[in-house]
């Protein structure tokens, strides 16, 4: 696994920030470790990120695949807190694979770690339900800090992909002139707030100092946006919204 590669940009590059879900278990992951499970279709690969992430006293690998529909059965028996999987492998990709875990294992948080640095990949994970995007290039110390922060509830993206995301964004709004078979869902004037200022890169806690609120009120939010479009991520969120035109990105 290749070091000395820039930093994972924590609240998901300039789109989407830290999106923590109010649902209390900080306090249980201070006294259980998180729950991973290593998906690659490189053993060596594998092996590797085993030995970095046994170091970290907070962090469990329970478990290894190599490709998507192992991935989907050890997902279902381990019900892991997150999957670290690779897009391109053999049998079944990570990106088909995504959608079956999130029926199998719910919880489980999805995070690509790959060398495809393609827009198509990039936003077929997110619709997928992935909650992190990470380029192989990322130092092996930043892989456990990105672990924390999906677990916490947080999006994380490589920064080289961030751009492309807005891009595809705004190429979304460009082909988007038909009309909705059905209507979006109605969110409120908050949440629209809220939604926009996710959009525009800001963390919760910005969020909170922008709207005056707290960082608590933000998170549930937040919740509840994604609850209303049933979306598994904020990007996601951000990407039907900008989709069905309830907000704009310039």
């Amino acid at each position: 696994m290749a070091d000395g590669f820039g930093p994972v940009q924590s609240e998901a590059g300039h789109l989407a920030g830290a999106a923590a879900e109010a649902d209390g278990s900080a306090g249980v992951r201070e006294a259980e470790p998180i729950r991973v499970l290593v998906v690659d279709d490189h053993a060596l690969f594998r092996r590797g990120l085993e030995i970095v992430l046994k170091q970290e006293e907070d962090i469990q690998v329970v478990g290894e695949a190599g490709d998507g529909a192992e991935a989907v059965d050890k997902a279902a028996d381990l019900l892991p807190d997150i999957v670290l999987m690779d897009v391109r492998m053999p049998k079944r990709g990570g990106i088909e694979a995504c959608t079956s875990i999130k029926e199998v294992a719910p919880s489980a948080k999805i995070i690509m770690l790959t060398i495809s640095d393609e827009e198509a990949d990039l936003y077929d994970a997110i619709k997928a339900g992935a909650t992190g995007y990470l380029l192989k290039e990322i130092s092996t110390d930043e892989v456990a800090t990105a672990i924390r922060a999906v677990a916490d509830g947080q999006s994380q993206i490589s920064p080289s992909m961030a751009s492309k995301l807005l891009t595809e964004f705004k190429s979304m709004i460009q082909r988007t002139d038909e009309r909705r078979l059905v209507p979006a869902p109605r969110l409120t004037d908050r949440e629209l707030e809220v939604l926009k200022l996710v959009a525009t890169g800001m963390n919760n806690r910005d969020i909170a100092k922008e709207l005056f609120i707290s960082e608590n009120t933000v998170k549930n939010h937040v919740r509840n946006i994604l609850e209303k479009l049933q979306l598994h991520s904020r990007m996601e969120a951000v990407v039907y919204a900008m989709r069905e035109k309830i907000l704009e990105i310039r």
